[in-house]
């Protein structure tokens, strides 16, 4: 065994060789003092608004590989005279993202060459989404080649490659250079499909030649801002104005679509259009994968948008009503969310975080919006709608979040949550913005009803904010902006009103907007038509307002309400119950059960599983079976709620 010699034993052997340095040596107090910080290095350049002085960048993917699901890059950057250095990024934070979530783990294999040669690269420690590479004198062109490994199973991310279908997202396999804004990043892109698939996109300048498909030179941005859809199943309709439903689907069949149906995909776009007014596009793509084998997504572009509804949508158009409301949010967010978006959530690149606090205007009146044009245009029904705004109006009648968490903290959620599962949903909330936020502006909307004895409405504001002004493809606002256009529609204390709703906690139920447009609240022992599509889609059981519970098919509980009957039983997620009252579980079993206990002299016994353990829990709960609906109040005239949801322009087929 080595031997350890004491440090001032080793010193004092040593007097000579430490004499001529003795200044040198650190003092005892030095060598015990706690770390300092270092300062950290910035070695990432700001964008600035210049172009990329190198010249247009190519960006070639072959995208065939469905078996294995890896997207193989290669980009080719002409370089500038001169350049000895460049940090390239993979975007961080993504539009629509509303939080960083570029997939960098997916990621792999990257390798550069400068002229044909390899290069050497390293990881910026500090922004790990940044690349440097150094460059030799001359050198002209600088080749990364590298795979996008895209997720295989839902526990890995979102599955973007099936052998049908696939969703490319530009960027999450491309790199761009720091140092400018976007906009002005020059770069021409082509795609190499699977053999007999057709592609759809809003890029311009399509030509095949085989199965690579090339598109005309493009700035970043808007490449970003143009994913593709591809299938081997694929149909498109146009539904005018210049706007295209593209659809890809697991099997040729889930493609029909009645000719009814489809004149309400038609009508949606004009009502959208009748609220809105002139777009910013030019031409609009709707993406569409019908489809339970790639990952779900609904998410906003200006002259398109990726969606994706049930594989039997379009053939079980009744069934499958609840699943529809995708497409009216998704083309509403065009005029907002892509043309007319929040002064902080715009960015000149993908590494500046983006600022979430205005996101009840972009995400909640979009809510809002695709509600009513659903309802407008037939896409949905009435009564689906009205059973969705129930199952929000219920949600925040009895959220115990409420009472310390504002609508606009909600709008971090996405930065510091990354939309994972929570403990205790109902206590901590999420992204209420959405829901919570469409039923302030439906309260918006009903006051300006109101006010003007109904010769104006929400319609009013929407149609002078978010119409296009021709000032280029984004216009940015703050929320001053906001109440001088509400003011300008109808006056009120609208800076008042807002901050109250969005940033009050402790607030009552959000539910005035209903009750001003003739409805209310109520709670019955049997579910909406919302809550039943859902449930039955899903096999599950939302027993939320009663037990305090929602339950898998299986029974395990994937849900618990804060304070609820359950809850305080010591039912948590995770938990499976196994039996009810001493009878094997299955959903009407504990349905029946919850009724029974309004008139029985004993609780509810249940009998869990959790990890290894069985455990009998008693929930003494009375109150029965409960759904939220909204009823009529008053059932003499129309009610302005109904007028708020009648056409504006034509009416759909029946």
């Amino acid at each position: 065994m080595r031997s350890l010699i004491p440090a001032a034993a080793l010193l004092a052997a040593l007097p000579v060789a430490f004499s001529a340095n003795a200044q040198t040596l650190p003092s005892s107090q030095a060598l015990n003092s706690p770390p300092m910080a270092q300062p950290i290095v910035r070695a990432v350049p700001d964008p600035q608004d210049v172009a990329w002085p190198g010249g247009t960048i190519r960006l070639d993917i072959d995208a065939s590989d469905t078996q294995r699901g890896a997207y193989r890059v290669t980009e080719t950057i002409p370089l500038a005279a001169g350049t000895r250095k460049i940090a390239l990024l993979l975007p961080q934070w993504l539009p629509g993202n509303h939080g960083p979530r570029g997939p960098l783990a997916e990621l792999a294999d990257l390798r550069f060459t400068v002229d044909g040669k390899p290069v050497v690269w390293r990881r910026d420690p500090v922004e790990v989404y940044a690349f440097h590479v150094d460059l030799p004198e001359g050198a002209r062109e600088l080749v990364a080649k590298f795979a996008h490994t895209s997720p295989l199973q839902t526990s890995e991310g979102r599955i973007t490659v099936t052998q049908e279908m696939l969703n490319l997202q530009w960027e999450k396999m491309s790199l761009y250079p720091a140092g400018h804004y976007v906009r002005r990043i020059r770069i021409k892109p082509s795609v190499v499909l699977p053999k007999g698939w057709t592609a759809a996109t809003a890029l311009d300048g399509q030509s095949v030649s085989g199965d690579t498909v090339r598109w005309a030179e493009t700035d970043y941005e808007s490449l970003v801002d143009s994913p593709i859809f591809a299938g081997t199943h694929f149909r498109k309709w146009d539904l005018g104005h210049k706007v295209t439903l593209n659809v890809v689907a697991d099997e040729p069949e889930l493609l029909a679509v009645a000719p009814s149906n489809l004149a309400k995909l038609t009508a949606m776009v004009d009502e959208t259009l009748a609220t809105f007014g002139r777009p910013a596009f030019d031409r609009y793509e709707f993406l569409l994968a019908l489809t339970d084998r790639m990952g779900g997504i609904g998410l906003e572009h200006l002259r398109s948008s990726e969606n994706q509804m049930e594989p039997r949508n379009f053939i079980d158009w009744e069934g499958m009503d609840w699943d529809r409301n995708v497409l009216p949010h998704e083309f509403a967010h065009s005029w907002n969310g892509k043309y007319r978006r929040p002064a902080r959530l715009w960015t000149p690149d993908y590494r500046q975080p983006m600022q979430d606090d205005l996101l009840w205007v972009y995400e909640g009146q979009t809510q809002f919006w695709g509600l009513i044009h659903a309802a407008r245009s037939g896409v949905q029904t009435r009564e689906m709608v009205l059973g969705m705004l129930a199952s929000q109006a219920g949600n925040y009648a009895e959220q115990p979040g409420r009472a310390w968490r504002s609508v606009e903290d909600t709008t971090f959620d996405p930065v510091f949550a990354a939309r994972k599962p929570k403990p205790y949903g109902t206590l901590a909330r999420s992204e209420d913005y959405y829901n919570e936020g469409a039923l302030i502006w439906l309260e918006a909307d009903q006051i300006i009803r109101a006010g003007t004895g109904g010769r104006k409405g929400l319609d009013d504001f929407a149609k002078a904010f978010f119409s296009y002004k021709g000032d280029g493809p984004s216009a940015t606002y703050e929320f001053a902006d906001v109440v001088a256009t509400l003011d300008s529609v109808y006056r009120y204390d609208w800076a008042g009103f807002l901050r109250t709703r969005i940033q009050g906690t402790g607030q009552p139920a959000p539910l005035a907007g209903i009750e001003k447009g003739g409805y209310r609240l109520v709670w019955r022992d049997e579910p909406n038509a919302y809550d039943k599509a859902r449930m039955d889609d899903a096999k599950s059981l939302s027993l939320t307002y009663s037990l305090g519970v929602s339950l898998d098919r299986e029974g395990t509980v994937t849900a618990t309400q804060w304070n609820g009957p359950a809850f305080n039983a010591g039912l948590v997620t995770g938990a499976k119950i196994v039996a009810v009252n001493g009878r094997t579980y299955d959903h009407d079993k504990i349905k029946q059960a919850i009724t029974a206990a309004k008139t029985g002299a004993k609780p509810i016994e249940l009998l869990v599983k959790r990890g290894d353990r069985f455990l009998t829990v008693s929930v003494p709960y009375k109150g029965g079976l409960r759904w939220p609906w909204l009823e009529r109040a008053s059932t003499r005239g129309t009610a302005p709620l109904d007028s708020l949801m009648a056409p504006r322009r034509g009416t759909p087929e029946k």
